[in-house]
């Protein structure tokens, strides 16, 4: 099985129809995806489901179920939304289909790579969005620019299809980046930070750990820099008291 980041874990987040879980199966399989994962899905998978993922059961079978976002991201390095609404996140860098294929085809081969869909009335809301170091959006009628959910699967996993069977050479060697549970760590450290100086008191705090949690995001940190943030975390809350001298995780 192939965790490479231009195959991705397809991440389904709130999912409300059993139909379209099985048709993203199906659009899955197409294009050589393998991994799904379910957060906090409304149904469970049953007939209809398995009836829509002709060809596909396997990867229904294997579907993941959290109750988490977070934990359901915490093996990636790599973790990517999808929204339709182009002013829903403007601080978070926009990527067409094609844009994305290029940006994960220039990643480290061990780089394992999410890409998160929301549910189908509503999509990812803000704070879901903040997990995600790039927004992918598939251009469409402005009269009607949304898309059903498996369809959006099915453009993003072909052109992800069609930049691997075109892949001649290796993407060049980088550091692999730090995974979303090594990044989650930094924001707990980094908010205990905040509540030793009395930042939390602060009623902007809840904005400005998400703004925060999307520029660590964004930064694509590596797992040398994620533990270099964190000891200075840990440094500075022994240094106001607020925590023992504990080491910090080794990358």
């Amino acid at each position: 099985m192939s965790f490479g980041p231009l195959s991705p874990t397809i991440v389904l987040v709130r999912s409300q129809e059993e139909g379209n879980i099985g048709a993203t199966a199906r659009a899955m399989a197409n294009m050589g995806l393998e991994h799904l994962r379910l957060v906090q899905p409304a149904v469970t998978l049953g007939r209809v489901a398995y009836a829509f993922a002709v060809g596909a059961r396997e990867i229904l079978d294997n579907a993941t179920i959290t109750d988490s976002l977070s934990l359901a991201l915490e093996p990636f390095q790599r973790v990517v939304g999808t929204s339709s609404v182009r002013s829903r996140e403007p601080t978070t860098q926009i990527l067409t289909p094609e844009g994305l294929a290029d940006v994960l085809s220039r990643e480290d081969e061990r780089s394992k790579t999410a890409l998160v869909f929301g549910s189908e009335p509503s999509g990812l809301t803000n704070e879901e969005l903040a997990h995600c170091g790039q927004v992918v959006q598939i251009p469409c009628s402005s009269k009607h620019p949304t898309l059903n959910l498996s369809q959006a699967v099915l453009i993003l996993a072909w052109e992800l299809f069609q930049k691997r069977e075109l892949a001649v050479e290796p993407p060049s060697s980088r550091p692999v980046a730090a995974s979303a549970e090594q990044v989650e760590g930094l924001m707990t450290q980094a908010s205990s930070v905040m509540a030793a100086i009395g930042f939390a008191r602060d009623d902007t705090f809840p904005g400005v750990s998400r703004e925060l949690r999307q520029l660590s995001a964004r930064a694509g940190l590596t797992a040398r820099e994620v533990s270099l943030l964190r000891g200075i975390c840990r440094r500075a809350l022994h240094s106001l008291g607020g925590s023992p001298d504990e080491p910090t995780p080794e990358p």
